[in-house]
């Protein structure tokens, strides 16, 4: 069996793809090629990983300047066809969009090649890339039931997730009420600012804590003298390499709502307060956080409410709250997929007639 995974950019992306590509490896014996853009973390994850990596040249069309989109329409016919000559010569039985700039020209080569193709689509709203190639993909495999509307066949996997964050345990009714901030492997400023900004209201109401706050480099200083100012008890770090083990220390997230963070926290079971990227495509972010809320496993706070004062009373009525927290997590481990990779290397298997999902 031979498959192509094609698109990239983040690592949203780019992650679940290489867990999709392990379980092809693993049970079907395939071999497998990546198909991306020199821009995207694919550049330095895929070979490390050691997959073979091809890269095509495609612009933007979402949210860009009319000159920029102009360019990509003009520059879009090479993409495909650059990709028409890659599945040419690698012959695949399937190719697999996940997402990402590339993902759109390879999905129209295969379409145009009759090569079954299958997206996958982490988000509850799908990007841009894939809603263009919808039309043209055999079936989708999606995180959120509500997205399969958006495909002519679809199937609810999930998303890949490190087995990792499936083996979090409950937490100990003993152990200190601990919350955990993060935005991002860079950090978030806004969440950053709004945290440091309420430590005061945060010890006036609740001394008997515990904050562990990934900030990302740019802010790391001045967080961690806000901390020290504040007389709480707290750990800081520019960047937390060992996300699991934090979220198996905190009883509730403060967070953004990017489709891989929403599948680990639904992992882990684990309370969550989201505050979605508000400039995120298609207000994707926003999306993804309102499943969990409308299934009873996080609270949702829109950046531009985003006050210490608000801030404060969410997180104090939560964390005083260990009943709620307990419901919680519950509700957001009723919504993890731990079989995701393995059900999506199925699909991508049946098309390409080698297997059954």
């Amino acid at each position: 069996m031979r498959a192509v995974l094609a698109g990239g950019g983040t690592g949203g992306h780019v992650i679940p793809a290489l867990a999709i590509a392990r379980e092809l490896q693993n049970l079907y014996q395939a071999e497998v090629l990546f198909v991306g853009t020199a821009r995207g973390m694919e550049t330095r994850l895929v070979p490390a990983a050691g997959y073979r990596l091809e890269l095509i040249k495609v612009g933007q069309l979402n949210r860009v300047s009319l000159a920029t989109r102009v360019r990509t329409l003009v520059d879009l016919p090479m993409s495909v066809a650059h990709s028409a000559r890659l599945l040419g010569n690698f012959n695949p039985d399937v190719v697999i969009g996940v997402g990402g700039y590339a993902s759109g020209p390879a999905m129209a080569a295969a379409w145009l090649k009759g090569i079954p193709s299958l997206i996958f689509e982490p988000n509850l709203i799908p990007g841009f890339t894939n809603r263009m190639a919808a039309r043209m993909a055999s079936e989708a495999a999606v995180q959120f039931e509500q997205t399969g509307s958006y495909f002519r066949k679809a199937k609810v996997t999930g998303v890949p997730v490190r087995e990792s964050f499936f083996q979090i345990p409950a937490r100990p009714s003993e152990a200190v009420t601990t919350l955990l901030v993060f935005g991002g492997s860079q950090g978030s400023r806004a969440i950053n600012r709004a945290v440091l900004s309420a430590l005061p209201l945060l010890k006036e109401r609740m001394s008997d804590f515990h904050l562990i706050h990934q900030t990302g480099e740019r802010e790391y200083n001045d967080a961690r003298e806000a901390y020290a100012k504040s007389g709480l008890s707290a750990e800081v770090f520019p960047f937390i390499n060992d996300m699991a083990q934090a979220f198996c220390r905190a009883d509730l997230l403060l967070c953004r709502s990017g489709a891989s963070t929403v599948a680990e926290i639904a992992a882990a079971g684990k309370a969550v307060v989201f505050i979605p990227l508000p400039t995120a495509a298609d207000d994707h972010q926003r999306k993804n956080a309102e499943a969990l809320v409308e299934a009873g496993a996080g609270v949702l706070l829109p950046e531009k409410e985003l006050t210490p004062e608000r801030l404060a009373d969410t997180l104090v009525g939560l964390l005083a709250d260990r009943a709620r927290l307990a419901r919680m997590s519950l509700a957001a481990r009723n919504l993890a997929h731990p079989d995701a990779a393995k059900e999506i290397a199925g699909m991508a298997a049946r098309l390409a007639g080698v297997g059954r999902d």
